[in-house]
Order: C-alpha cells, then structure tokens, then sequence
C-alpha cells in the first residue's frame, strides 16, 4: 500500500469531457504510479453531493454550451458551498476551458446569463466575433502565490506552458490575477495579453488540448501543491513528455 495517495475528484466527468480533458486524469494518474504514489479518483454529477473535504484536487472541463448550463446550475445551486469550502482549506482546484468560465461570477449567452460558482473574481460574455482559436503559450510563474505576492516559494523560475485553445466566450478579470503572460495567442479575450487565473491553489485556464500531456512539469506541480510536499517530485525520464512540450511550444511560435 503506497504510503502517499493523490486523491482527485472530478467534476461532471460525462458532460464536461469535450477536448480528450479525461487525457489530464491520465496524466496524473501516470505520473503518480511511476513514483509509487497512490492514486483514487471520483467523480460528482449532476444532483451529486461534493464532499469539500473528500479530495486533494477538483478537476472539471470543459463542454458543449448545453451541458455546460445544466452544470453551471447544479454547480451554483448545489455545489457552491462546497467548492469554497474545498478551496479554502487548500485544496486544488484545476478548471480548463468551460470549467474555468464557470470559477466566475457569471457567463453571459445573449440574452442568458449562466450563473459561476463566485470563486474567483471574473466574468464572460460571449462575442459576435470570431472564435478564439489556435495554439498558445503563456508564461507563468507558479513559485508565488497571487493571493500573497510577497511570499515567494520553490520553482519561482518562470516556465511555459502550451496547449490550443478554442472559445467564443471571453473572459475578464476583476480583482483576481492571471495565470500568465500569453507569448503567443489569444489568451482570456484576446486584448489584454492575460491567459488563465490563479487565486491560490485554484486555477483555471482555456489551455487544453488535452494539458497535462504537453506540460509534464506542471503535472508535478499540481501533484506536489495538492499533496502538500514540502520537496519536488523526484525526477522521470520524461524523454517523451518533454518532446511534446517541445513540439507544442513550437507549434505556437515559442
């Protein structure tokens, strides 16, 4: 029996799936067993009660507008409470696309307004214009956290990370910090060069593709925050993993 186990929930796993976003549990699932750490995985539907304590990170993705009303609904109306509450005692909380749009206060659709989960400060609306398509790349800086910037922790090195995106909804901050600096693409709207949010240990971005394949290192990152280890991860031959990051920064221009 593995003396460390990364639990992860996954939120509306059959309806927030759209862009292969099961290849992210993969990853983690992988990088985990190569290392001796155990790994258990849930899942919370609709209807379904979210335990705020039964997880180390939350992970939902992203989806088709139809499905992702009906989650928006349960996620605000049942699930709130709990997503905080989860979130405040340190847990992670990865959102990827559909999932991110709804980590905010609201997701206008003309004339409909879907109601976010409050967790962060943020809001989308969907544009007229011309999806948001293509391959990106942010820089981030994960070694500080957003929500103290004066503290600064392990791995404060810039990194890239890369991935494609595909929107039509655009996103705005309010008071809450990105995640990175888009290098190359569109990012949250396509005008202010901000990619993703990061509030602590929750995090959402439009990068997917899916994401965690193509950036192996923040896979660990996630493994090692939602964990709470006070060291990184011992090393993999990650030969494969760092030829896709490699092929995904080039295919954005990085």
């Amino acid at each position: 029996m593995p003396e460390r186990r990364l639990r992860v929930c996954a939120l509306y796993p059959d309806l927030m799936n759209i862009y292969a976003d099961r290849g992210n549990l993969i990853m983690l699932e992988r990088r985990c067993e190569w290392r001796g750490i155990g790994f258990e995985v849930s899942s919370a539907g609709l209807g379904d009660a979210l335990d705020p304590d039964g997880a180390d990170l939350y992970y939902i993705g992203g989806g088709q507008d139809r499905d992702q009303k009906l989650c928006a609904h349960d996620l605000a109306e049942r699930k709130r409470d709990d997503v905080h509450g989860a979130a405040a005692r340190g847990a992670v909380i990865l959102a990827v696309c559909g999932g991110y749009q709804l980590l905010g206060h609201s997701y206008e659709l003309g004339h409909e307004t879907l109601p976010g989960v409050g967790l962060v400060d943020l809001h989308t609306v969907r544009s007229e214009e011309s999806r948001l398509i293509g391959n990106v790349a942010i820089e981030v800086e994960l070694g500080t956290d957003p929500a103290h910037p004066g503290e600064a922790g392990r791995g404060a090195s810039p990194r890239v990370l890369a991935g494609f995106e595909n929107h039509g909804g655009r996103t705005f901050l309010g008071d809450a910090q990105p995640l990175g600096r888009v290098l190359k693409g569109h990012g949250n709207n396509g005008g202010d060069g901000h990619e993703g949010v990061r509030s602590g240990n929750v995090i959402g971005t439009y990068l997917h593709g899916p994401l965690l394949p193509k950036n192996a290192w923040f896979a660990d990152w996630l493994i090692e925050t939602a964990l709470g280890l006070p060291e990184p991860l011992a090393g993999l031959d990650d030969a494969f993993e760092d030829a896709a990051h490699a092929e995904a920064r080039r295919a954005a221009g990085v």
